[in-house]
């Protein structure tokens, strides 16, 4: 699971938000453009080398597809979508 995608969950892991969740929006060449919907918002991504986050087996496929047709994703979704995976990876 090398090969990061539209959609896709990440952990952070270095930075002052480290251990925070975010979903890809973008990707150019080392560089990974991440939202959360919330302090991250898709209008103004965290840009984050790609070294520096940890991908999980999860895409978002419903985010995945409208950032692939050019579709506008809002935060309401990124935030609803990321929900599960916070409540999760607390416990």
């Amino acid at each position: 699971m090398n090969e990061l995608q539209y959609g896709q969950v990440v952990k952070s892991k270095a930075g002052r938000d480290k251990d925070k969740i975010f979903v890809i929006i973008n990707i150019q060449g080392e560089y990974a453009y991440l939202a959360d919907g919330n302090l991250r918002r898709i209008e103004k991504p965290k840009q984050k080398k790609v070294k520096h986050i940890q991908p999980t087996n999860h895409v978002i496929h419903e985010i995945k597809d409208k950032l692939i047709r050019d579709k506008k994703v809002t935060n309401v979704e990124i935030r609803r979508n990321l929900a599960v995976y916070k409540v999760n990876d607390q416990s």
